[in-house]
């Protein structure tokens, strides 16, 4: 199973540079229809795919990606008892203590 991950961007941060976009293996980011206040198209996820990789919020020269990934517990393997030498069966009863 792939590991799941989103993004948030900072949009007071974000100028619309698309190096996130470019760099995005998964090609799931782009850039939003809308401005900002200053007046940039920020970054968001387009859809769903992302791994959280982290190459984005690596790239982004201003900061303003926050990464998240889904962390994936493996399955719990519970630990064997192994004999390491046979148990020998006896007819007799032994009685700690005294010699049989």
């Amino acid at each position: 199973m792939p590991a799941k991950g989103s993004i948030v961007v900072n949009e007071l941060y974000c100028k619309g540079c698309e190096l996130c976009v470019s760099a995005c293996p998964q090609h799931v980011i782009g850039l939003a229809d809308h401005l900002t206040h200053k007046g940039y198209h920020p970054a968001h996820l387009l859809r769903d795919g992302c791994t959280g990789c982290d190459i984005c919020a690596i790239v982004c020269p201003e900061a303003a990606i926050t990464v998240f990934r889904e962390i994936v517990s493996r399955k719990k393997i519970e630990p064997a008892i192994v004999a390491i030498s046979p148990i020998p069966q006896t007819s007799k009863a032994i009685t700690p203590g005294f010699l049989n």
